[in-house]
């Protein structure tokens, strides 16, 4: 009967530490994000910055190579900055990328903006300056870099604004929404959770005369020796 007592209560005190251990997970996940908004930037807006950077890097090493491909940097900045011609200069489209990094670092990165009005803003001017400067400039009779400089940044500014659109944003939103359903679920936990029952609560019955007696006639009957 005793054992059967203990028994019970050592699978009730087990249940109590399956809860307990169901439990800390939860914290763990809890203090995971608390960790990570302290960072300051979550991982996938941090991606999104370096890319947007890479932007920026990009259009300026194409912008060099063809300035020392056309007759060497010094004379071709002064052609194209100082002598600056819309129809055959690609100084503005290495302005435009300083623009989108300028913007979206300063949305993104510092003022940690959580919408996309400010992507729609630098790829629609973006779009609209590349599209009439293709159209009006000469720059398609100016060999490979009329052709590549355009379409590179036409394809990265439409990158940025996938990545963001579809992958910073949706991720960061679904990852607050856990954490706050977490932290819910924590708040409504009891604080103390259910220990082991007193052992005060289960009593074996006391052994009957009778039985001692009988268990008295064996043991004597075992001492006797066989014959």
């Amino acid at each position: 009967m005793d054992s059967q007592c203990s028994s019970s209560v050592g699978s009730r005190a087990n249940l109590g530490g399956l809860g307990n251990i169901n439990s800390t997970p939860v914290s763990a996940r809890v203090e995971s994000y608390e960790a990570g908004e302290k960072k300051g930037i979550s991982d996938v807006r941090r991606t999104f910055c370096l890319f947007v950077t890479f932007d920026l890097l990009f259009v300026t090493l194409l912008w060099i190579i063809e300035l020392n491909v056309n007759g060497g940097i010094q004379q071709q900045l002064e052609q194209e900055v100082l002598k600056y011609d819309y129809h055959k200069s690609f100084f503005d489209i290495f302005l435009l990328a300083v623009f989108r990094f300028a913007a979206l670092i300063l949305a993104y990165a510092v003022c940690k903006l959580r919408h996309w009005w400010a992507i729609a803003i630098t790829t629609a001017i973006t779009t609209g300056f590349l599209i009439v400067k293709v159209v009006v400039s000469k720059l398609l009779s100016q060999g490979a870099f009329g052709y590549l400089l355009p379409i590179i940044s036409f394809i990265l500014a439409w990158i940025e604004t996938w990545l963001l659109d579809f992958k910073v944003l949706p991720q960061e939103a679904g990852d607050e929404i856990r954490y706050l359903s977490v932290q819910n679920r924590l708040e409504h936990e009891p604080l103390l959770p259910p220990g082991p029952l007193s052992e005060g609560l289960f009593y074996s019955p006391p052994e009957s005369l009778a039985d001692s007696d009988e268990d008295l006639d064996d043991k004597h009957d075992l001492g006797k020796p066989i014959v």
